[in-house]
Formats: structure tokens, C-alpha cells, sequence
């Protein structure tokens, strides 16, 4: 279990915190592209507990900035987009993407008022089809992209989703490096609704081995496949909240998340799911987007979405599986067909991770040997934030992209063979390069 203080220190994301400081030390997904218009609509964003509002301008570029008007306060998600800049509507100051104040039309003409305002802007970069953004505290001299495979593949062989989670963002985390729960929250009873014969084809009892890396932590779970034959899945965890799944025959597929902090209790789930070096299957896509028998797979479906307020950060975003009506939890479906009673892939792993509270009391926990790439992950995470704090040593990924460019395994060795040494080719991603081992 954590202390109090270290739970704290892992959750607080908020400007002059710790792992707030940390965070902002990384360009940060927010937001598709395919969301900002030119000249379109503003969107409420929420980033690490800071209001914001993001606008694409009448060339094209992005704009993150304060969601309050310098003036008086009026929200700025109201503003009118158009002629370069976002004007308020209360009293019509213009502001262009970089914050500076363009137009005071209420102002005599002679003010120098606008030469001395500006607004809070970050600065904005996209990439295949994502827009990202840099919160930290040097913003003249901004850190590269990091190369992460899912954002560099083509189009045609990606799916990305996203969706609120209303928990905070390291229990999402911990959730998805978590591998021991996968066979049995999202499994299916036998024909006669019972877990027994279900259980007893199954090895539940995986050990595993962690190790620290550069990027973060290999999470490794080791199952017997047959007599002669080791089941290894090794799961990643990038700082600053990037986590990494093996495929799994028959879905030839790497997938992961970006657990975005929205702020201390709310989590912007960023899902990936990409082959790398051929296109998705029309049949894949379109179970990702849109579910399959009325169920949810690993992406939030088109029909899990639901429109809140545009007052709302992220409106489009949230979802109808919520604590607030129980994850539509289905106890006959619990009964007869599926081990959990919830409906999908997604919703279960959510429910588990925010049903009982946004911020999980870890001091309450007991943990047990499959929760090692857990342990290890938090004190790796605590590690990073004392260093930085203490040293000013920033972790190798702020600085060097290629950190990024590793990928999950899932690999079949004979028991001799150390999956470190043996997976050590397969888990460095290079663009183009198919998997390397048989699935």
C-alpha cells in the first residue's frame, strides 16, 4: 500500500505540484485534429486542472488559451471565431494564438492597453491526425515530439478513441498494467453460466517480473503455455502516462493509452490501436467504432458518447457508462454469460478502476504478488518526481523522442530463454518493421 503523503504525490497534477511539474515537462496529446474547424467552434479543454479553450484560426492554427477573458472574466468558449483571433463577446477583445491582445473595439483608438495584455497561451504542434500541446516552463525553447509509434504510422493503419474516465489518472494507468485481472473481468462463462470448467482452462496465476527501464517499466507476466513452452506478455509503462499491450492472436494489433490528467479526479483516455506495418481490417475499425452486438470493445464506441454543454471540458467526450449509473451493470448477464455483468471491454476495465471513488484511499489496499508491476511502477514514478524536484534531473524522455519507440510483446520461449534477452529486438519499435515473432 502507499502512504497518505505518497498517494497525494501521485495524483495532484495541478501547476506547483509535483507530478504537476513533472507532467509539464512533455508535450501533451489533447485533442483530434478532425475537432478543430477552421474558424470553427471553440472547445472547452481542461489540462492538469488548467481551464482552457482551443480554436483553429482562419490559417489553420491551433490556439490553447485561458478560457477567461482578461477583462472582465466572460468565457471565451462563447467567443467568435474569425478574422485570425477569437473575439470576445462581451466586450469584443480579439486575441490571436499566441495570447496577444489584436483588437480592443471599446478602447480609443490612441490606447496602448493591448500592447500591455496578453492571455495565457500554450503552444500547439499536430501530428497524424492529433493535436498536442507544451505546458511547460521554458516556452522558448520547446522539447521535440516524441516518437511514439501510434502517432507516426499511417493513417490507414491506426484507430484512435477517446473518452472520460471520471477516476484519476493513475488508477486508469494501473489498471491497463495490470494483466492478472484480464481473464477473468473481461472473460465469458461457460454454457451453463458457471466460472468452474471456465477456470479450470486457465492459468490465473502468472508471476512476474518488472524491471526499470528508460522510457519507464517492462511489466512481464510469465504463463505456462504447454509442457516445453513459457507464455510471456510484457506490458509497458512510459513516463508521462503512456501504457503499452501486447497483441493477442487472433487480433494482430499493438494497442495503449495516453491517461491525460484532466485534472486530480478526471482522466482523458486517449486509446491507440494500430498495426505497424499494415492496414487495419475494415471489420476491426468498424467494431472499434462502433462496438460489436451492442457491446463494448477496447474503444469507446460512437454509441457510448453522449453531448454535454459546450461549457463542458470535453463535451463530446464523456460517456453513458458512468459510477453515477453503475457502468449499466447487468446482474442476469453476470449470471448467464459474462463473468462480470458489464458490458464491454472498456466499461469493465473503468468500472473496476472509478466505481468506488475518483481518488481511491490506497492506504486501504492490500497488495499481493501480481500487483509488483504496480509497486514497482509507483516508486519508479516517485523516484522521477524526487529527482526532479530535488535535482533538477529531468527524466531521458523529455529530451530524446526516440525513448518512446518501444513496443509490447507477446512471446512464446522455451523456459531457459530470458525474455529480456529474447524480446529485447521485438520490444524496440522501428517504422515499417511487422512484429518479428510469430503471434
Amino acid at each position: 500500500m502507499l502512504s497518505r503523503e505518497d498517494n497525494e504525490r501521485l495524483v495532484r497534477v495541478g501547476k506547483g505540484t509535483p507530478l504537476g511539474d513533472l507532467f509539464r515537462l512533455y508535450w501533451i496529446p489533447f485533442l483530434p485534429s478532425a475537432d478543430l474547424l477552421t474558424d470553427g467552434q471553440p472547445k472547452r479543454i481542461r489540462l492538469l486542472g488548467e481551464d482552457l479553450v482551443a480554436f483553429r484560426d482562419t490559417e489553420g492554427r491551433v490556439g490553447l488559451v485561458d478560457q477567461a477573458c482578461p477583462h472582465r472574466g466572460a468565457p471565451l468558449v462563447f467567443g467568435r471565431n474569425e478574422d485570425c483571433g477569437l473575439r470576445c463577446v462581451y466586450h469584443g477583445w480579439k486575441f490571436d494564438v499566441t495570447g496577444a491582445v489584436t483588437d480592443m473595439p471599446a478602447e480609443p483608438v490612441r490606447s496602448r492597453l493591448k500592447e500591455r495584455v496578453r492571455i495565457k497561451a500554450y503552444p500547439c504542434k499536430e501530428r497524424n491526425g492529433m493535436i498536442w500541446t507544451y505546458m511547460g516552463p521554458d516556452q522558448e525553447k520547446l522539447p521535440p515530439l516524441p516518437n511514439l509509434e501510434w502517432n507516426l504510422v499511417p493513417q490507414e493503419q491506426v484507430h484512435v478513441s477517446v473518452r472520460v474516465q471520471e477516476c484519476n489518472w493513475l488508477q486508469a494507468v494501473e489498471g491497463e498494467i495490470d494483466s492478472a485481472h484480464a481473464p477473468l473481468l473481461h472473460g465469458r462463462l461457460d454454457s451453463q453460466g458457471t466460472t468452474s470448467a471456465w477456470i479450470q482452462k486457465r492459468d490465473l496465476r502468472p508471476t512476474f517480473e518488472c524491471i526499470k527501464r528508460e522510457f519507464g517499466m517492462s511489466i512481464a507476466a510469465r504463463r505456462n503455455y504447454d509442457a516445453n513452452t513459457l507464455y510471456w506478455r510484457v506490458n509497458q509503462f512510459m513516463l508521462p502516462f503512456y501504457t503499452l499491450v501486447p497483441p493477442l492472436s487472433p487480433f494482430p494489433d499493438l494497442s495503449g493509452h495516453a491517461w491525460v490528467p484532466i485534472d486530480d479526479e478526471n482522466t482523458l483516455c486517449i486509446m491507440f490501436s494500430y498495426h505497424p506495418s499494415q492496414p487495419l481490417q475494415p471489420k476491426t475499425r468498424q467494431i472499434f467504432a462502433e462496438g460489436h452486438n451492442g457491446r463494448e470493445s477496447g474503444h469507446a464506441s460512437c454509441h457510448a458518447l453522449v453531448q454535454h454543454p459546450v461549457t463542458v471540458p470535453y463535451a463530446g467526450y464523456w460517456t453513458r457508462y458512468n459510477p453515477q449509473n453503475g457502468f449499466q451493470f447487468d446482474y442476469s448477464a453476470q449470471r448467464t454469460t459474462w463473468f462480470s455483468g458489464l458490458p464491454g471491454l472498456w466499461v469493465q476495465d473503468g468500472a473496476c478502476q472509478s466505481g468506488v471513488s475518483p481518488i481511491f484511499d490506497r492506504t486501504k489496499e492490500t497488495l499481493c504478488s501480481s500487483d509488483t508491476g504496480i509497486a514497482m511502477t509507483r516508486r519508479f514514478i516517485l523516484e522521477a518526481l524526487g529527482a526532479y524536484r530535488d535535482h533538477g534531473t529531468k527524466p531521458q524522455g523529455v529530451d530524446d523522442p526516440d525513448v518512446f519507440m518501444v513496443r509490447a510483446v507477446s512471446l512464446r520461449l522455451p523456459p531457459e530463454d530470458s525474455w529480456v534477452d529474447a524480446g529485447a529486438p521485438f520490444m524496440r519499435a522501428k517504422l515499417g518493421a511487422d512484429f518479428g515473432y510469430e503471434l
